[in-house]
């Protein structure tokens, strides 16, 4: 059995919200449908990734409002959401305004960098700014400024007999600054997630420094230690300085026979993209964990990443069907996480 001395304090999981084109409603309502179980299963977090122009959710904030209202513990995030495909000001709006809706359980996640195939979208997306958008950390900074309520303008007060106008972003969601996290896979990016106050979320894919060993674990730790030390040098407070890991677990503790064959073909045809390093980048994924919950946890303690934090937000497959995740999440809730150390919600903690 794994070492238990230092118990996973916080258990999420993240999903794509898969859904058919034919029916992208039954999709959307699967989904809601895990986040009320994640909760009812003690669940700290549920996280949403953020997909457009694909058969998976392409506005997590609205599911977020939808689920926010059928549920009342659990906490809901984005991971993460990609800076270049939004404008600043509005996602702050819709942010603050879902979170004052969920009663400050919103856990932005985001990064920045131009929007995946950007030559195939960008006449559409910004077709009379393309050449002109800033996808630099510049443009998280100003999102940032913004979710925090800093001034936007010098004008403020009423106008006429009954409009009434504000110098910052409304609503205000108190409190929601210090729950933005940064996506971060390069050590460059964990320092500066660190260095300018926001958390970390690290998953399975990361890039290395060059020279760096082609070991993805030990590569993940460098950045979290990276991380860790930018903020304490820049006096982050501790309240902005939590770290997130995200790995694909499968735990097949009461899966059927069928549901096994099927997750181990799927751990099989993605397990080869770990053997190197891939592209120019020397892009890093790790490997799927699949096994018994006893089988996950031991690997888990030996991971150097997973050594470094105390809380996570094990990845969904993609491509599984609903009764499958329900199967996934049960186990991690009743078997992998207590054999992590873990306590659900509600079960003697807070």
């Amino acid at each position: 059995m794994p070492d238990q001395n230092r118990p996973l304090r916080k258990l999420g999981f993240l999903t794509i919200g898969l859904f058919d084109p034919a029916n992208p409603a039954a999709g959307h309502e699967s989904t809601l449908q895990v986040i009320e179980l994640g909760e009812r299963l003690g669940f700290d977090s549920a996280w949403l990734r953020h997909r457009h122009l694909q058969f998976g959710i392409s506005s997590p904030v609205a599911v977020m409002a939808a689920a926010s209202q059928r549920t009342s513990r659990i906490e809901l995030g984005t991971a993460v959401t990609p800076l270049g495909w939004e404008n600043p000001l509005r996602l702050a709006e819709d942010l603050a305004t879902t979170d004052l809706l969920a009663g400050g359980r919103i856990n932005p996640g985001v990064s920045v960098g131009e929007p995946m195939q950007w030559d195939t979208v960008k006449h559409e997306l910004y077709p009379d700014s393309a050449g002109e958008e800033d996808f630099s950390y510049a443009r998280v900074e100003r999102f940032a400024r913004l979710v925090a309520g800093e001034v936007v303008r010098d004008f403020s007060g009423k106008q006429g007999v009954v409009e009434e106008f504000s110098n910052r972003v409304e609503p205000h969601s108190p409190g929601l600054r210090d729950r933005l996290w940064y996506g971060a896979a390069s050590r460059k990016s964990a320092v500066w997630a660190g260095e300018n106050g926001f958390n970390l979320l690290s998953s399975s894919v990361i890039f290395p420094d060059a020279g760096e060993e082609p070991d993805f674990a030990r590569v993940q730790q460098s950045q979290i230690r990276a991380y860790r030390a930018a903020a304490a040098a820049s006096g982050q407070p501790q309240e902005r300085t939590r770290v997130s890991q995200g790995l694909v677990v499968i735990p097949t503790d009461s899966a059927s026979a069928a549901q096994r064959e099927k997750y181990q073909r799927y751990v099989d045809e993605r397990t080869p993209r770990t053997a190197a390093p891939q592209g120019p980048r020397k892009m890093m994924f790790a490997k799927d964990l699949i096994g018994t919950s006893e089988q996950i946890a031991e690997q888990l303690y030996a991971h150097a990443g997973f050594q470094e934090v105390d809380e996570v937000a094990f990845a969904l497959p993609f491509s599984f069907e609903h009764e499958d995740y329900v199967q996934i999440l049960t186990d991690i809730a009743t078997r992998l996480g207590p054999a992590l150390g873990w306590e659900p919600a509600g079960a003697g903690r807070a």
